[in-house]
């Protein structure tokens, strides 16, 4: 397998137009090509700045989880990326392979919160899209970006060995526009949902909004964590 590493977009998008696959950190991928072939050519965006960047309101698809750990990044991205697998894990997965690469999205509840928008890149050169349709057709990621919100917050419920994905809830509370509006987002095994209400009225309003939403389907444990994880982020000082 040849591994190319392009410096530039230019070169990454031609790196696709030839057919390069592209990798993360390659945790998940090395183990299915063991099992199914190597492919004849690969892509690592380790060396393109702009998959690199890390700063307030982006983040590179190359970034390591492990150097996830600073106020360059809303608190519910930073505990996200620091709750994925062990750090001998942490130090290979990147940003983009765990969005795209992985079926637990560990880091989609944060970003689905964080209302962030994708970068990527095509053979036609690179746009921003959301994340429905990151997920979908999953493009090459470039990068993230959004509006840092007022506060946010996450909770992983713990692993089960053997079991299913755990639980996991994340939360933010956006105040640029008329009314503050509180964002959640749930993992419940591999499904991932995601609603927003008003928060003005505090937490049990918001509860109460939620309650129309497709939050209302999940099962009453999950719910009692939305709940608490609701209740402490409005709680907050300064919402």
């Amino acid at each position: 397998m040849f591994l190319r590493l392009p410096t530039s977009v230019s070169e990454a998008q031609q790196c696709l137009s030839e057919g390069a696959i592209p990798i993360g950190g390659a945790t998940l991928q090395w183990a299915v090509w063991q099992r199914e072939g190597f492919p004849e050519q690969a892509m690592s965006l380790r060396e393109l700045p702009e998959a690199n960047v890390q700063g307030p309101g982006e983040l590179g698809s190359a970034v390591l989880l492990h150097r996830v750990v600073d106020e360059r990044v809303p608190e519910v991205l930073r505990r996200a990326a620091g709750g994925v697998g062990t750090g001998a894990v942490r130090r290979t997965a990147t940003v983009g392979g765990n969005i795209v690469g992985s079926t637990l999205r560990c880091l989609l509840p944060a970003a689905l919160v964080l209302d962030a928008r994708a970068v990527v890149l095509d053979t036609d050169g690179p746009y921003e899209t959301d994340l429905a349709e990151l997920i979908a057709k999953q493009p090459l990621l470039l990068g993230l970006r959004w509006r840092d919100p007022a506060v946010s917050g996450y909770r992983k419920l713990a692993e089960e060995a053997g079991g299913p994905p755990p639980l996991v809830v994340a939360t933010a509370v956006h105040t640029t526009g008329p009314r503050p509006v509180l964002r959640v987002a749930v993992r419940d095994g591999y499904e991932v949902l995601s609603e927003s209400v008003p928060t003005d009225g505090g937490p049990e309003q918001a509860m109460q909004a939620l309650g129309g939403t497709a939050i209302s389907a999940l099962p009453v444990e999950a719910r009692a964590v939305v709940r608490e994880q609701v209740t402490e982020i409005l709680d907050r000082p300064g919402v």
